[in-house]
């Protein structure tokens, strides 16, 4: 007997879609034939918003991109302007930004990892996770002033230096962090709904997902050992001890776990960065008037969700001539399609959650 495949919105105001993502899945029953993604419901304009700032005036928009990992994205920018116009960081302020974007990418895979439990009917592991989220907002908070748009990172170096009751919290927090994980994967990881939820479900070769541009963990998933920390290492992630972790089977499960291994890497990271922290300015020589020659450069950093890069093209003016940023989950988005076929629709929950999408910088 012949079925007729029919049409069904998920979103823009879907719980579970993380934002105002619209997905129009075409069904035949409960079985998946094709997820569309259909984007710009929170559109703002950002990078046409920099032609009209100055260099500086820019940075604190960055913050409004991925609002989760606000510090990835001023560090990412900050250090495209600094290869533009060749500025040098001070050691101090690079060994800060390294602690501050790390304890930032902790903090994200927090909230992915409480919006993941919650999307599949876990409502405890939502709170555990933003509990302990909490303990890292408040060293942003100590160090700048914010919890959530930092603005932190600055063109040459850093906004401010951190004290002693930022180090020692900091160092609290490290040694209870294994204390936090080992209840994750207590509550969460070993639970054998949300396993068999995730196992097997949205393979993904590490060859297509290369072929779809997908970057961060939902590639290592796929066993590509690509992580720009290590390939291409930005400012002086080359002295620390850390792994990349990988996935074999690229599935949901495998996506979940990799932010669960990168979570303990980054905190090895942090361990690290604060036992070399060396003494001196925090702030590079940058003019009050920063005016990079007339030229593009493209750099980029491992954001939370893959790779953040920046182009930017200078005409020798006050004002950057044009800015494109290459969003990681802008990109990553473009393989729901692929993962999503011959699913369920439960199963598109899940996806969306192992993607872990931001819609802030998708429709930047």
């Amino acid at each position: 007997m012949q079925t007729q495949t029919y049409m069904l919105n998920m979103g823009p105001q879907h719980p579970s879609t993380h934002g105002v993502l619209r997905v129009v899945l075409e069904l035949d029953g409960e079985v998946v034939v094709k997820a569309t993604p259909d984007l710009g419901y929170l559109h703002r304009g950002i990078e046409k918003l920099a032609e009209a700032r100055t260099y500086a005036q820019f940075t604190p928009y960055t913050d409004r991109l991925d609002y989760l990992s606000s510090m990835n994205n001023n560090l990412g920018y900050c250090m495209a302007v600094e290869k533009l116009a060749g500025i040098e960081v001070p050691e101090r302020a690079q060994y800060l930004r390294v602690i501050m974007a790390e304890l930032n990418r902790i903090a994200s895979h927090q909230v992915f990892l409480g919006s993941i439990a919650v999307d599949l009917g876990g409502t405890t592991g939502l709170l555990y996770a933003f509990r302990d989220r909490e303990r890292v907002l408040d060293l942003f908070n100590i160090a700048c002033g914010a919890r959530m748009t930092f603005n932190y990172i600055r063109i040459g170096g850093v906004m401010a230096d951190v004290g002693k009751d930022f180090t020692d919290a900091a160092e609290k927090f490290l040694d209870d962090f294994p204390k936090m994980l080992d209840e994750y994967q207590g509550l969460i990881t070993g639970n054998e709904i949300f396993y068999h939820r995730l196992k097997g479900c949205a393979v993904i070769s590490g060859q297509k997902a290369l072929e779809l541009g997908l970057t961060g963990p939902g590639l290592r998933a796929s066993g590509v050992n690509l992580d720009l920390r290590k390939a291409e290492p930005y400012g002086i992630y080359d002295r620390f001890d850390f792994d990349v972790p990988l996935g074999e089977n690229g599935d949901n499960w495998d996506r979940y776990l990799m932010r669960m291994r990168e979570m303990a890497e980054s905190a090895k990271i942090v361990r690290q960065a604060l036992r070399d922290l060396p003494a001196g300015p925090v702030m590079g020589n940058v003019p009050k008037m920063l005016k990079p020659p007339a030229g593009e450069v493209y750099h980029r950093i491992e954001n939370p969700r893959g790779e953040l890069g920046y182009y930017i093209v200078s005409d020798g003016g006050t004002k950057p001539y044009r800015i494109h940023v290459r969003r990681p989950s802008f990109i990553n988005l473009t393989a729901l399609d692929e993962l999503c076929r011959g699913g369920k629709i439960g199963d598109v929950v899940a996806v969306l959650a192992t993607l872990d999408p931001i819609l802030g910088e998708v429709d930047c």
